[in-house]
């Protein structure tokens, strides 16, 4: 007998996660002993707990604008490689205990270096995810992360994080993305970087169709030829309640772009009313290359078991959903494929076809 769906037989499960933010994933207690190493004093709450409860609930405002606050306070005690270390570190070790066997998470360097410089930035990053890969290992659960790197829309450093994506594509670091807000900063507005990714054959997931609709996606691909779509939910502008699709969702669909679509976060920020109301369901039934991803784990207080068991609980998928968007996340990694492979053939199916069986 298959076991049930729960959120204790998820958590067993081999997950895939492609869209997470370091600095949206501290562990509450963390925020705090960094805070207090440096003098950090604009915490809105002195423990953990408390701590946690505010970051959902700021998050939880419907705005993306306001969302996007709740970064003042974890990028603010993330200033030195000492700090970035830790954080990455605990990362890997916590999608680990949630059953997380490969994880690509997401930094933007420029965002702490500015009492650093950058390179020193992505090293600590790297140095973190190996200390929390050895120790998860060790441990008995193991787990692969990558790095992207993130440049911000809105700033003029993309020359500068493409070419760390390429400096360090050997040592950790899987791809580029663009962060930011979509509106008013198209993906093509500095085509140097692009180039420079597009020389040297680094891939690249860009964040589109979160805040903004089908238009941006369009630009993400035809500007920034974007790999994956960061969200790309609202793609689901473009089907039609008879099922029939725009031309840029045909695109979409037809070429298999992953959507790396984080359903909790989308709902905090405003994009829909619920996860009810969400169309995760809907765009995996219509057979888009659907993921399903955390975004920020302290500010949406969820995990990718949680995830997953919200989304199963909601839309009443079985466990051939749950692999098959696992193995599609697994597909869609910039991982090498001899990596994608022994990932797929000795940790998921097998994975899967115990719980089924």
């Amino acid at each position: 007998m298959p076991a049930p769906l729960s959120a204790e037989t998820l958590r067993r499960a081999p997950k895939v996660l492609l869209h997470d933010h370091l600095d949206g994933g501290l562990r509450p207690q963390t925020v705090l002993e960094l805070a207090d190493e440096v003098g950090y004093r604009d915490l809105p709450a002195g423990d953990a707990a408390a701590l946690g409860v505010w970051f959902r609930q700021a998050a939880d405002s419907g705005s993306l604008v306001r969302y996007l606050e709740t970064f003042a306070h974890t990028v603010g005690v993330m200033q030195r490689p000492e700090a970035v270390q830790r954080v990455a570190r605990e990362c890997a070790l916590d999608l680990a205990a949630d059953g997380v066997v490969y994880a690509e998470v997401r930094m933007a360097p420029e965002l702490v270096a500015g009492s650093m410089p950058i390179e020193e930035a992505v090293e600590a990053m790297l140095d973190g995810y190996a200390a929390g890969m050895k120790e998860a290992t060790t441990g008995g659960t193991p787990i692969t992360v990558g790095t992207l790197l993130c440049a911000m829309r809105q700033n003029d450093r993309w020359d500068e994080v493409a070419g760390l994506v390429v400096r360090y594509r050997d040592a950790g670091v899987v791809g580029f993305d663009l962060a930011g807000p979509e509106d008013g900063f198209p993906p093509d507005r500095i085509p140097s970087a692009i180039a420079l990714l597009d020389r040297a054959g680094a891939h690249r997931t860009i964040h589109a169709g979160e805040a903004a609709g089908v238009e941006s996606i369009r630009a993400a691909l035809d500007g920034a030829r974007a790999e994956r779509l960061g969200h790309g939910v609202r793609i689901a502008d473009e089907v039609l309640e008879d099922g029939a699709l725009g031309p840029v969702a045909v695109r979409v669909r037809e070429e298999q772009v992953p959507l790396e679509v984080a359903p909790s976060s989308n709902v905090q920020t405003g994009a829909y009313p619920s996860l009810a109301a969400h169309p995760v369901d809907r765009l995996h039934r219509l057979g888009f290359a659907v993921t399903l991803n955390t975004d920020n784990r302290l500010m949406s207080g969820v995990s990718v078991t949680s995830e997953f068991t919200d989304v199963v609980t909601t839309f009443g998928w079985g466990w051939d959903d749950v692999a098959r968007v696992t193995e599609r996340a697994l597909a869609a990694a910039f991982a090498d494929d001899a990596e994608k492979a022994r990932l797929r053939d000795d940790v998921v199916r097998p994975g899967y076809a115990a719980l089924r069986a």
